[in-house]
């Protein structure tokens, strides 16, 4: 039976992500199952704790914003990749207006808008995105840290709350040389 991996991909991007190929053609022992999630935290969040219980991976990898919300799918062995915990705070692309998506998404739509409200909500889920962390949930969570992403350090909250930390160098997106050098070896000892 194969092994399961979920991939949460970064804000404003989708399932058509560029890392998913990588990881499909990287990981042939593993089944790689990648949503669109959801623009508004307070549909995503319960929607990825859904896919996680139904579809029981053995390891949830999550880039940026995906870092924040695989973090919080307790009970799972998890990688965050530089992982963006405080959207609503120190975020430069969160912001009011109407955008276009990275890539296609599943559903086909194109742009998505970010209100006040949809603002609110990641605050209100960034307030206790750590409160499900127990001592034994904490030894499945592993953070991949870029040295050279000037984009989103998080680093130091990460080390708050989990102490299994990788530095790779590279920036805020994952490229296939960190992909294959980083992610895959701590995939597979994760699985």
């Amino acid at each position: 039976m194969a092994m399961k991996l979920i991939y949460f991909h970064g804000y404003g991007s989708s399932a058509a992500s560029g890392t998913i190929p990588t990881l499909r053609e990287n990981l042939p022992n593993f089944e790689v199952i990648a949503p669109d999630i959801p623009v508004d935290p307070a549909e995503a969040l319960p929607f990825l704790r859904e896919l996680c219980d139904k579809e029981q991976p053995n390891v949830v990898v999550g880039t940026s914003m995906g870092g924040m919300y695989a973090q919080q799918m307790f009970g799972f062995n998890r990688i965050c990749v530089n992982p963006a915990f405080f959207m609503s705070k120190t975020s430069k692309v969160l912001k009011v207006g109407t955008f276009e998506f990275f890539k296609p998404r599943l559903d086909g739509q194109k742009e998505f808008t970010i209100t006040e409200e949809i603002i609110a909500h990641f605050a209100e889920i960034e307030a206790r995105q750590f409160d499900g962390v127990t001592p034994s949930d904490a030894e499945r969570v592993w953070g991949m840290f870029g040295i050279n992403d000037t984009q989103v350090n998080c680093e130091e909250a990460f080390l708050q709350h989990y102490h299994n930390i990788i530095h790779f160098s590279g920036g805020h997106r994952l490229d296939d040389v960190t992909i294959n050098e980083v992610l895959i070896p701590l995939i597979h000892l994760l699985a």
